[in-house]
Formats: structure tokens, sequence, C-alpha cells
């Protein structure tokens, strides 16, 4: 685990973190399916395209059925007309899997923990910043080791106003809480700053005693 640093990127401590992580045979796959779980039912799944029955119009005949040299018609609202129904169209539909709280658990754990290594710890700073000021987070990052190019997520244990408003700018830079810690940001993060009070949350949460 990394060590914890202060504002000005000083060292001034070690932190821990104890999780109960899946086995290494096993956890590639567990995160894989919490991740696709994750993605699943975020999608709204309220695409819906008319039939020919839902088509507005359409209940005369077109023409008489013989006689006109032209093909047959029944409807004006075929799916072979323009302005006509459509052919196996998508319908509203739910794309929610479900999975065991253990295991979304243990798959939240495992995913953190694989990602221990590319994680800064930082003491708590909102009073480093008495008002919004992202040129300074900005520095800060850079002090402890975070280069503006990469994907980072910053783990707070509250949402500080002006934490919020000051990060809000910074186009790489995800802010979530301890509380909305979830497998998609973990994952996609290229580099994790950690607060220590958010540390602690998450081990009073997570940890191997829960």
């Amino acid at each position: 685990m990394p060590v914890l640093q202060d504002w000005t990127g000083k060292q001034i401590g070690e932190v821990s973190l104890d999780l109960r992580v899946a086995k290494e045979s096993s956890a590639a796959d567990i995160v894989h399916r919490a991740l696709i779980r994750q993605l699943n039912n975020a999608r709204q799944g309220n695409a819906c395209a008319k039939t020919r029955a839902e088509v507005r119009g359409g209940g005369r005949k077109p023409w008489r059925q013989k006689g006109t040299g032209r093909a047959r018609a029944g409807s004006t609202r075929s799916p072979l007309w323009r302005g006509g129904g459509v052919i196996f169209g998508p319908k509203p539909r739910d794309f929610n899997l479900k999975m065991n709280r253990k295991e979304r658990r243990l798959a939240l754990c495992t995913a953190l923990h694989g990602r221990l290594d590319d994680a800064v710890v930082v003491a708590d700073f909102a009073a480093e910043l008495p008002q919004p000021k992202t040129k300074e987070l900005f520095a800060a990052l850079g002090r402890w080791g975070v280069t503006p190019d990469r994907k980072v997520l910053l783990i707070v244990a509250e949402k500080a106003e002006n934490i919020y408003l000051s990060a809000r700018n910074i186009a790489n830079l995800v802010l979530i809480t301890a509380d909305q810690l979830n497998v998609f940001d973990l994952v996609t993060a290229d580099k994790l700053v950690i607060t220590a009070p958010a540390l602690e949350k998450i081990q009073a949460v997570y940890g191997t005693q829960q």
C-alpha cells in the first residue's frame, strides 16, 4: 500500500487496507461479471419502434385487389411502404442482470485491491481549499505524482463543496465519495487518489472484520 502524503506531497506516514478478495483463479471472472452487470443495469432499454399495428392510418385498402396492374396491397402502413411499420424493431426491455450481494462486495474489494499499486493516499485536504481553486488542486495532483494526461479517480469521504468545484473543471479527473465506490470507475481509471478519511471509511465498510 502506498505511503500517506500531505498537501505538499511530503510523506508523513504509512497506511494499510485489509480487504477480503477473490482467489487469483476467479478474480478476473468475478470482476468482469460485476462490470458487465453495472454497464447493463445503466442501460435505459426504452428504444421503441412501432409495428404496422401501431402506426396511425392504413385502415383503408389503397386500391382494389385486381385489375390495376399493380401489386396487391392491403394497407399503406405495411413495412414495405414509406411511413409504414418496422419489422422486428426494438421494444422496451429490461437489461438488468442479477448478482448476489456478497459477490458484488467481493468483486468491488477485488477490483480495489488490484489497483492499489496505482493508488496514492493523501491526507484530508479540504482545509487547504478555503475557496474553489482548480489551479491549486491541479498543482497538488502534480506533487502527488499524478500526471494530468492520465484519467484520475479521486475518492473522498464526503463531497466538500470547494473540492467539488475545484475538481469539476479538470478534464481527466472523476470525483466520487467512498460510498459511491464502483467497479467501473476503479477499472477504467489510470490512477487513484484516495484521501485518508475515505480509506478509513472503505476499511470500515469492506474490511475483513465486516
